[in-house]
Formats: C-alpha cells, structure tokens, sequence
C-alpha cells in the first residue's frame, strides 16, 4: 500500500455476513472517489467471510481477523487503526452508490464545521421492489432538534470528520448505552459539532432479518429514552436527574414504565415549545417548521399522556376526536 495519507477510511465490520459480503465490498472499490483505504474487521465470523474478503487482491484494503468483540468495539478499533481524516461506514450487507464519497467528501470539504454528513438512502427490502426510502430531513437545525427524541442518520451512509470522532470519544462501549451505538454517537457529536443529510439517495440499505441494524429493535426502547432524556435535559437546560426530561422522552417513545414522580404533561409540552422559540432565535432561522414539529412531539405526548392515565380505548377515542377536528395527534 502506499505511504500516500488517503482521504478518507471506510470501516467495514463483518460478522457473518458472506450473502451480500462482495456486493458491499465491490460498492466501495467501485467509488469514483478513490483516495481511500477499506479497513474491514472479520469479528469473529463463522461463515464463509474470511474466504471472500480473502479473494480480493485490491491494495487499499486492510484486512483485520479478531474474536468476537461486537459492533461498537470493532469500530472503534477499525477508526483507531484509521489513517484518514474522514471515516466513512459501510454495512457488510448495504451497497453505496458510485458517487456517494465523492458527494460527501465535497460537502465536508465545503463545510468545516460540520463533523458528520449522512445521506437518504433506498431501502432494500427482501421482495426487492425499492418502492421505500429514508428520506430524513437534511437541514442542520432541524437535525440537531429531531436528534433530541431520535436517529435521524441511516448509520451506513454517514461520513465522519475523525477529529470530531475522537474528541466525543469514538463509539461507548457501555453495554447500557448501546445498541444504538449510532444514536448515543451522533447525539454526542451534535452538542459540539454541524450535522446534516445530503437529500440525495446515494446509498441501498438492505432491510433483511439478519441485517445487524434489524437486529432486536424492541429492546432498544430502553436506551433510546435513556439517550433522548439526556438529550432533553440539555436542550430544555435542566439536570440530567430532572423528572420532566425523561417523562418527555417516556411518553413520546409510550415507554410508560418509564414514567416517574408526578408527571405534568401540560407543563412538559409548553417547556418544550418555549425552548424551541428560544433555540430558533439562537440559530437565527425561522420558527414556523421546528414549531410545527415541536407541535407534533407535543400531540403525541399528550396522546400517550392520555393512554397512560385513561387507558388505551380513552386515548384512541380523543385521538379520533382530535383528527375529526383536523388537529394532528
């Protein structure tokens, strides 16, 4: 390989994943940017991975065989062993397109503020229509906003400027934070650094039931609340031990178990709104779209609000009577 720096590194786990293993692979050596290593970590798999990383005689491939670690130790490793400025992702199973690199890397170029660009991605599913996509929001504020309740990054398509990774502390290992290690990263990284989405597609994302990111979504419910009322507690400029943000995160997600102390939901939603109104003016944008989002967040609150005091049938009835009413629940 040469002593040449590239630009970018793209980490690969592997785990298993021999059925779409070289599409993925042949996806980033067919890039149009190609000033790039391929770092793949076989973590420990018991298929046929090793053999077709093996086939490949490409020289910017680091090839790294190690037991079984999981996925947020394997990438940390992967961007440890990182020579690049950029890290870039790459699923074993998803496929990005010829000028998704080229398309990011000219974007943090652009931008050097921004610490991690994602992008919308197709969605692959297992009858191979194509007919879905991740079409998330692309503007930074409104990003960092919808990062408080969730994951507005498809984890596969994200370019990452390493600098900001390692100052945040790369992925936590804490097996009470992660799964998802995505979410708990990006919401770090948003405290300190511009975040945004290219609104193009420029990356399939392959939705089968042995994708790792499919794996155990239910389960995650715990640690995505935990994730948001942290989230919260910092936007809404309360403690981290403040009731108010994690019944938020609660009810928006109907975590209801979750729920503790007194809960307020009226005074919750209003907190919520007026902190929105005061994170427009900071960032000097317009209010009307994070208010109507905001909004939303407040309805569905109420919602499960509702549901938790009253029961489900209650809560389904106003809900009904809200739409008729043409207000959005």
């Amino acid at each position: 390989m040469s002593e040449t720096v590239p630009k970018i590194s793209v980490l690969m786990p592997v785990y298993n994943g021999a059925s779409f293993l070289a599409e993925a692979i042949d996806s980033i050596l067919g890039q149009s940017y190609a000033d790039f290593e391929l770092i793949i970590i076989n973590d420990g798999s018991q298929d046929e991975s090793a053999d077709i990383i093996k086939s490949y005689a490409d020289p910017r491939i680091r090839y790294i065989e190690q037991e079984n670690r999981g996925l947020a130790a394997t990438l940390n490793r992967a961007a440890a062993l990182a020579r690049a400025p950029y890290l870039a992702r790459q699923d074993q199973d998803d496929i990005s397109h010829r000028e998704r690199l080229a398309r990011q890397v000219a974007f943090l170029d652009a931008h050097p503020s921004c610490g991690l660009v994602g992008s919308w991605a197709l969605i692959l599913g297992e009858k191979r229509d194509g007919s879905r996509a991740h079409r998330h929001a692309a503007d930074p504020v409104v990003l960092k906003f919808q990062l408080l309740f969730n994951n507005p990054f498809v984890h596969s398509s994200v370019l990452i400027r390493k600098s900001v990774f390692d100052t945040v502390g790369g992925y936590s290992t804490d097996p009470s934070r992660q799964p998802p290690e995505d979410y708990e990263l990006w919401s770090r990284m948003a405290r300190s650094s511009g975040v945004a989405n290219i609104p193009e597609i420029l990356l399939t994302y392959r939705e089968v039931p042995t994708s790792m990111s499919r794996k155990g979504i239910n389960p995650f419910l715990e640690k995505i609340v935990t994730i948001s009322s942290e989230n919260l507690a910092i936007f809404l400029d309360t403690r981290q031990d403040d009731p108010s943000a994690n019944n938020l995160a609660a009810l928006v997600h109907g975590a209801y178990h979750r729920l503790s102390g007194k809960v307020d939901a009226g005074r919750m939603t209003r907190e919520l709104l007026l902190a929105t109104e005061r994170y427009c003016r900071a960032c000097g944008v317009p209010s009307a779209e994070l208010l109507e989002q905001a909004g939303a967040v407040c309805h569905s609150c109420l919602y499960h609000y509702r549901v938790h005091r009253y029961g489900r049938l209650y809560g389904w009835v106003a809900a009904v009577a809200c739409r008729l009413k043409g207000i959005v629940s």
